[in-house]
């Protein structure tokens, strides 16, 4: 694990407008604290702080350089960091500090490498979850724990308690989880052939393909066919007056 410097000064916390002042100047309040130490009130410029927090995923532990000797070769790692709810904007940091001697938990990443044999089958491979909480020295944090999906079929799973760990990182967890599977193809794919062999077929109630339109509802068996001029025999009829019988 890489390590990083991290320029800061201490800073007063009374009166609340100095706080305003802090930020306006470009630097961000923060606070230190960690096991054995009281918490200190620390300012550190805002475009380095940024940078800092743009690289923790490969350098989580900083060397803080400071003229106060109270803060000078502390080694801290990030804990907490506001940030303003629209602009993003960095207000607040907290640093823990670390002993290099101690063990220490954090999460780190998972990093799925290779080519599941399930997903050359048409799967889709599931990440379940993206990180897992490990133990280990500070100075041997990794950067992610790879986790090889290669020989992973349609409905196979690897559990948290099968992922391969480096050196001295132990992985804390108290049930074994699942932390990544390949599922079978969508059940839309599934579908599509059978949807295929329907797709024509005429709907209920209607005439196959060739036949005479059913009769409509309510119409006579055998009733005479519309003539060409558009009027039933009956419509036609009733236009010629009935002849009257021969006394």
């Amino acid at each position: 694990m890489e390590t990083g410097e991290l320029s800061c000064e201490t800073r007063a916390i009374r009166p609340k407008g100095l706080v305003r002042q802090l930020r306006r100047a470009g630097k961000v309040p923060a606070v230190l604290y960690g096991p054995g130490a009281k918490p200190a009130s620390i300012a550190i410029d805002a475009i380095e702080l940024k940078t800092r927090i743009a690289s923790a995923a490969h350098v989580r532990i900083m060397r803080i350089k400071s003229p106060s000797s109270e803060l000078d070769g502390r080694h801290v790692i990030f804990k907490d960091v506001q940030r303003a709810p629209v602009s993003g904007k960095v207000l607040h940091a907290d640093f823990y500090e670390v002993d290099l001697k101690r063990p220490l938990r954090v999460e780190v990443p998972l990093k799925f490498i290779g080519r599941a044999a399930g997903v050359a089958d048409g799967g889709i491979l599931q990440p379940l979850v993206r990180g897992v909480e490990i133990e280990c020295l500070p100075l041997e944090i990794p950067e992610a724990i790879e986790v090889d999906v290669t020989a992973l079929g349609i409905h196979d799973v690897i559990h948290v308690s099968g992922v391969k760990f480096a050196g001295n990182v132990k992985p804390i967890f108290d049930q074994d989880y699942a932390v990544v599977s390949v599922l079978p193809p969508t059940v839309a794919e599934v579908a599509a052939p059978a949807a295929a062999a329907v797709e024509g077929a005429p709907a209920e109630g209607a005439p196959a393909e060739g036949a005479a339109a059913a009769p409509a509802e309510g119409a006579k068996e055998g009733a005479a066919a519309p003539a060409a001029g558009g009027k039933p025999p009956a419509a036609a009829a009733a236009g010629k007056k009935e002849a009257a019988p021969k006394k």
